[in-house]
């Protein structure tokens, strides 16, 4: 005999806890529609260069405009929580700031990896037809999740956890099964604006609403081309990504590392890059060097674009010879970094060196 609804929901959240989810939540698919918000910031061009936040929107705003068969949706979260202090090397000048989710394996193949696990005992269990979506489809997973009940959409507009505050990645599976939904969870943000205040560049117009142009994962991870000089300084040693609102959230003092999942866990050479090494990578060293890591999908001109950058923000004079080395490189946007960090060190161009190509 089949699990009833409420049993299978039941049985459903014991196998994704089993196989490494820390959060599991239903909803129904026609329980989110978020048309309105979302070509609101699209409209403000909020979105930045991200051209694919707009060529599916329809798509996205809504899971059965994705497909019109869902009936429920099951969102996960699966916790990356740090062991140290994501703010603990601000101000370290010849070191790089990884943001924490990037520092260990890629997320999208772990929580994918899971996700088909789990999807592959509910068709055997119940049967249905289902999907599964991890970050590379468009589904707002923040929203369902809320409307799930595993957190809620925070103003810094990622989704909170009362059990493991910002550190969670998430992702989901669409049913055509009628599975028995959670409450959604009620905003806790209260008066809180820590992440607001903590926000090195202003990227909040508001609570709730994040200007993706001025935000520093946005600048070093999807915006291609020189960064704009009004944020380089702001940047600081920041070289993929930025936790500061994240790390400053109050809730996190509920999350428990010892939760997150063993494969996240920061590989020793990430957690702590120096500068130097970050500069002398090649398109072969850089490949070595970030195999297995969702940094890998940059590329080697952004990284050495950043670190040239949080080098310029380094007062080191131990970079100034492999700032100059990059005078010449064969990319633009490299060489022409390198040139703003020898000014910003206060370095002038070594004579015979070539400036950078417009």
């Amino acid at each position: 005999m089949p699990p009833s609804k409420t049993g299978l929901t039941k049985a459903l959240k014991t196998e994704a806890a089993r196989l490494g989810f820390a959060a599991c939540g239903v909803t129904r698919a026609d329980a989110v529609d978020g048309r309105a918000a979302l070509q609101s910031w699209i409209d403000a061009g909020q979105h930045g260069s991200m051209a694919w936040m707009v060529d599916r929107a329809d798509q996205r705003a809504a899971p059965q405009s994705l497909w019109p068969d869902a009936l429920s949706v099951i969102a996960l979260g699966m916790s990356y929580a740090p062991a140290q202090d994501p703010l603990r090397l601000a101000g370290e000048g010849g070191i790089g700031r990884i943001s924490v989710y990037a520092q260990g394996a890629d997320y999208h193949d772990v929580v994918k990896r899971n996700l088909k696990a789990l999807a592959r005992w509910l068709v055997a269990t119940a049967g249905g037809e289902l999907k599964v979506f991890v970050d590379t489809a468009p589904v707002m997973e923040k929203p369902l999740g809320q409307s799930a009940g595993i957190g809620w959409q925070g103003k810094h507009t990622n989704l909170v956890s009362r059990e493991h505050g910002s550190w969670l990645f998430l992702g989901c599976i669409m049913t055509t099964l009628d599975l028995d939904p959670d409450d959604s969870h009620a905003d806790s943000c209260g008066s809180c604006d820590a992440c607001q205040r903590a926000c090195p560049t202003d990227a909040f117009p508001a609570p709730y609403r994040l200007d993706a142009r001025r935000c520093i994962s946005y600048l070093t991870i999807e915006h291609k081309g020189p960064i704009p000089h009004e944020f380089r300084a702001a940047i600081g040693n920041r070289i993929y990504g930025c936790d500061d609102c994240l790390a400053v959230c109050p809730w996190n003092k509920f999350a428990d590392a010892a939760q997150a999942n063993r494969a996240f866990v920061g590989r020793p050479e990430l957690a702590a890059p120096e500068l130097s090494d970050l500069l002398a990578l090649d398109d072969a060293g850089f490949r070595a060097v970030f195999s297995g890591s969702p940094i890998k999908r940059i590329g080697r001109e952004r990284m050495v674009r950043n670190a040239a950058i949080a080098a310029g923000n380094s007062g080191s004079m131990a970079l100034i010879e492999p700032l100059r080395r990059l005078l010449s490189d064969e990319s633009a946007t490299v060489a022409e970094a390198a040139d703003w960090a020898l000014a910003a060190l206060s370095v002038p161009l070594c004579a015979g060196s070539s400036p950078p190509r417009s």
